[in-house]
């Protein structure tokens, strides 16, 4: 196996063109399997066109990310924009890419683009090593659920969520040329090599904590419902008005919109709220999630769904803490593996947008930080609406303001 990466400042053919040629010629041929990043200000339309043309049997799976990518080349997001491509030369693994729209279902949507990658592949009725999912967001656990349904719990899913610039709902996804906006996008990967992940969260809990004691949810015509057990809209927290609990939690950051509501996103960034997702002996990890907003019924809205009954307990975090943890992530992994660098081939990491934002004057320093836990080695990294991984029990789960760390390895073959 062997990977390599890419990267463009202009969506014309001509860039990509260039781009790819760049890539084929770090890889020493066509490769087997294509990864696309790139901003909503970059047209995703015009480069997975010039993909196809240049590569037309290619299985090509893109997505849109905050802002633009980062490469082991270095960050790409000037004025908005960052085209990155990930590179797969693996001609005895397989590879396939499906996709299918969300509408109102997407369990079933993630079933069908399970099916469709697997045909792809050639691979009907098998299980992958892997599966890299993109999905707009707001329907991550549904699709995880639906991928399980087809492939059972045992296969590990990591990937992130498409994103825009702003939060406005301007993501995309792709397939070959085929766009979509609210799409689940999924790869099944079968490399000839083995595949390591890890799944973190990189914040510390306080002592902090509360019950979810009421859940709502929205109509469509913006009516409430107080019946709810799950969903993305916190009520209450121990029977008290969810934003006041959590404002208390955070020392009274959050006062002026306690009652009035309002956006809360860029300012609860270091503060999620996180719930134990399993144990490494007696030690927990968390999954995050990611408060938004806060409603005029002092409740608060998540990018991840929560349930009655689950412990909240307040995580902290530090613009430091932020810069260094990719790194550390994919150092991390390695040492728990027990795997050298030199024996990665390539790696994909899913970074939060929200944390991107939070240090965003500082990016170089986090491609710093994964070029030294992996020297040499070629990496994409994506910022994105939400995160999906597998922690170290074997849980697949939905997150926000995580990182998730893909790392391919190589070969005994030399290239």
């Amino acid at each position: 196996m062997k990977i390599a990466t890419s990267w463009a400042s202009a969506s014309d053919q001509t860039s990509i063109e260039k781009a790819y040629s760049a890539l084929e010629q770090q890889l020493g041929g066509t490769p087997n399997y294509l990864y696309l990043s790139c901003s909503v200000e970059d047209s995703i339309e015009e480069i997975s066109r010039a993909l196809k043309k240049l590569a037309p049997h290619i299985p090509l799976h893109g997505s849109t990310s905050c802002l633009g990518s980062m490469t082991e080349q270095g960050v790409h997001n000037q004025d908005g924009r960052g085209i990155a491509i990930f590179g797969i030369l693996d001609p005895v693994g397989g590879y396939g890419v499906g996709a299918a729209q969300i509408q109102h279902d997407a369990k079933t949507a993630a079933k069908e683009a399970v099916e469709a990658a697997l045909a792809m592949a050639d691979c009907p009725g098998e299980v992958p090593s892997m599966v890299w999912m993109t999905s707009a967001p707001g329907h991550e656990e549904a699709a995880i659920a639906g991928i399980a349904e087809i492939l059972g719990d045992d296969v590990p899913v990591t990937g992130g969520s498409s994103a825009d610039n702003t939060v406005s709902g301007l993501w995309k996804q792709c397939v070959q040329d085929r766009i979509y906006t609210n799409a689940v996008v999924l790869t099944v990967l079968f490399p000839s090599t083995e595949v390591i992940f890890a799944f973190h969260s990189g914040y510390e809990p306080t002592e902090q904590k509360g019950v979810v004691t009421k859940m709502g949810t929205l109509d469509n015509e913006g009516n409430l419902d107080e019946s709810a057990l799950e969903g993305r809209m916190v009520l209450e927290i121990d029977h008290r008005p969810a934003m006041e609990v959590y404002n208390e939690w955070c020392g009274g950051i959050l006062d002026d919109v306690v009652s009035t509501g309002g956006n809360i996103l860029t300012r609860t960034t270091l503060y999620p709220l996180g719930r134990v997702a399993g144990h490494v002996g007696k030690i927990p990890y968390f999954q995050l999630s990611h408060p938004d907003s806060a409603t005029e019924r002092g409740a608060f809205t998540a990018f991840s769904n929560i349930c009655v009954g689950d412990e909240l307990v307040l995580m902290h975090g530090t613009v430091e803490s932020l810069i260094t943890r990719a790194g550390r992530v994919a150092a991390s992994t390695l040492d728990t593996h027990g795997i050298d660098h030199k024996d990665i081939a390539g790696a994909l990491v899913v970074y939060c947008a929200g944390c991107m934002l939070t240090v965003r004057e500082r990016l170089g320093e986090v491609v710093d930080g994964l070029k030294q836990a992996l020297p040499q080695t070629p990496f994409l990294g994506i910022y994105t609406f939400g995160e999906q991984g597998c922690f170290l029990g074997g849980e697949n789960r939905h997150g926000n303001l995580m990182i998730s760390v893909l790392l391919f390895r190589k070969s005994e073959t030399t290239f």
